[in-house]
């Protein structure tokens, strides 16, 4: 009788201290208007966020401090990869590198959006392709991988490649908008769209949050649901089945779509790649990690796989898997993603298989003195374009709109602005009036040593800034005298590097690298409109909020 006393004396403990956190959460301490209530005004406050959750096909990597930079004798010489203490914040972090069949997915669902067909989108499909032709060797009988290594079933679980840097920046961006459209459809706050045949407008996150009327093209039986209890005045009709339901429209104050994915930065890579959680010992690293697993060698210690390779690289020449049998490490192209057991953070193939792009753009030096909290460079500040009533400017949203198209230096027609998404547009010099934190719009080149990077270098914005980096111009367009056809006229100067602000980093070795590049320090450097068919990619999402992803432990975990 007593346990029973007692148990119900707790329960209803519980139940008033809940009450009691909960009409306190509904009320300003500083003012004591209510929140989330129609007759208060109806103020915002999300009451029932209870975290954020960890986006499908992801894992928590809680940052911190560790040393950025090699491990390894410099026998490159490239003298870039020089240790330097770099702090990161917590991030997510894709298990695996993104999939042929994922990548398809991204491709049919384009294709479908924007039908090839049509005139005004007829570059778009093509734009997301990968390039097949990565796989030819003037010297290898290797077409059979130009045919099949994307589309082939049997190569769906396998890294795509032939991916660049641009392409793989805009596969982000599409995931970003996907995960929050199935958000929004699970939830009941709008349509299916897929099964009304509305997939032919395009759904841009940003775009639904500024103005989602613009979405919709108007259409207010897609928007089905909002946020709160509407408060109808005395005689004003209820609203039809069909037509808007609740207080307000969603806004980013609701914590419901802040779901954004993108490539990683290079310290981001790095900090993952190296997961320092697996020799730390209370605030202390032991030793300096040569690859992703711990350990000087490349192959498995453990009793039960002792021997077998723990990751894809090129062994030796013409050793591209070893020999057949226990010395193989199983694949003479890029394995299966989780082919290869995963780091101590859980992710799989940081070092091997495939390399992978990352956000930053390439300088042969990292300024850490500049910036060591979360450092990135690649930096270029924009703001929604706004028009004359105060709304933002979505582009082509009207499907007879005329999509701009881009031409890269290597002949691929891309879109300058998917339609459907807010255009932005530099920062002027007004916005950084008196601003401290940064001075201009871009800022590439800042602390590279370049004329431009000087804090008080001022040229006119209309007038071209000598670099320091002699690298190949982009291809002009120019008008035939003879047919009055628009050709490309080519860079005809001679040229000493490819170092420019548009050359982006990658990083980890792959399956044709020898075993110096499974170092996770490591770095190189291509085009970001060029592919190859051993750079691969995944993608990272920010953590809001606390840095901590659980419980707190002094010692090694794994101990």
């Amino acid at each position: 009788m007593k346990n029973i006393f007692k148990i119900s004396l707790l329960a209803l403990t519980a139940l008033l201290f809940a009450n009691c956190n909960r009409s306190n959460s509904n009320k300003s301490t500083l003012t004591g208007l209510n929140f989330n209530d129609p007759k208060n005004g109806n103020f915002i406050r999300n009451n029932s966020f209870d975290g954020q959750k960890t986006p499908p096909g992801m894992i928590g990597v809680e940052g911190g401090s560790f040393t950025m930079g090699q491990v390894q004798d410099d026998v490159m010489f490239d003298w870039n990869t020089t240790p330097k203490k770099i702090h990161v914040r917590s991030f997510y972090m894709d298990e695996a590198e993104v999939s042929n069949s994922e990548y398809l997915l991204y491709a049919e669902y384009t294709k479908d959006l924007y039908n090839p067909s049509e005139e005004n989108y007829r570059y778009i499909y093509n734009s997301v392709l990968p390039d097949t032709l990565v796989w030819r060797k003037s010297l290898g009988n290797t077409d059979i991988l130009s045919e099949n290594y994307f589309r082939h079933p049997a190569y769906g679980d396998y890294p795509v490649v032939g991916v660049s840097w641009l392409q793989a920046n805009e596969y982000c961006k599409w995931r970003t908008n996907v995960v929050n459209l199935k958000t929004l459809i699970d939830k009941g706050h709008i349509k299916n769209i897929f099964e009304i045949d509305s997939v032919k407008i395009p759904f841009d996150t940003e775009a639904f949050l500024a103005n989602s009327d613009k979405v919709f093209k108007g259409d207010s039986t897609i928007y089905k649901r909002g946020v709160g209890r509407a408060v109808r005045k005395r005689g004003e009709p209820r609203p039809g089945r069909d037509e808007f339901q609740g207080a307000r429209k969603i806004s980013r104050s609701d914590g419901i779509l802040v779901q954004s994915f993108r490539l990683p930065t290079e310290a981001e890579w790095e900090f993952a790649a190296k997961a320092n959680i697996e020799n730390r010992e209370y605030n202390n690293i032991r030793g300096r990690k040569k690859y992703a697993w711990d350990g000087k060698y490349s192959r498995d210690k453990s009793k039960r796989n002792r021997g077998d390779q723990l990751a894809n690289f090129k062994q030796g020449p013409g050793q591209y898997s070893g020999l057949s049998g226990w010395s193989s490490d199983g694949a003479d192209i890029p394995n299966k993603i989780k082919s290869y057991p995963p780091n101590a953070f859980g992710l799989y193939d940081m070092s091997g298989n495939v390399a992978e792009w990352v956000a930053d753009v390439y300088r042969p030096i990292i300024d850490s003195e500049a910036n060591d909290f979360n450092y990135f460079r690649g930096n270029i500040f924009t703001k929604k374009m706004i028009d004359e009533e105060g709304n933002v400017v979505i582009a082509a949203n009207d499907q007879a709109a005329e999509v701009d198209y881009d031409t890269l230096p290597n002949g691929n027609i891309v879109a300058k602005q998917l339609p459907g998404t807010i255009k932005y547009i530099p920062i002027t010099k007004d916005d950084i009036t008196l601003r401290r934190n940064f001075m201009v719009a871009d800022n590439t080149d800042i602390g590279d040593g370049d004329a431009n990077s000087s804090r008080f270098f001022e040229e006119d914005e209309d007038k071209v800034v000598p670099s320091m980096y002699n690298s190949p111009k982009a291809p002009t367009k120019e008008i035939d005298p003879e047919t009055g056809e628009e050709i490309l006229v080519n860079d005809a100067a001679k040229r000493t590097t490819l170092i420019s602000n548009n050359t982006r980093v990658y990083k980890g070795g792959s399956w044709s690298d020898r075993e110096y590049w499974l170092d996770p320090a490591q770095r190189r450097y291509l085009p970001e409109y060029m592919a190859t068919n051993y750079i691969g990619f995944r993608c990272v999402s920010d953590k809001l909020g606390p840095m901590g992803t659980g419980k707190k432990s002094a010692r090694n975990p794994s101990r």
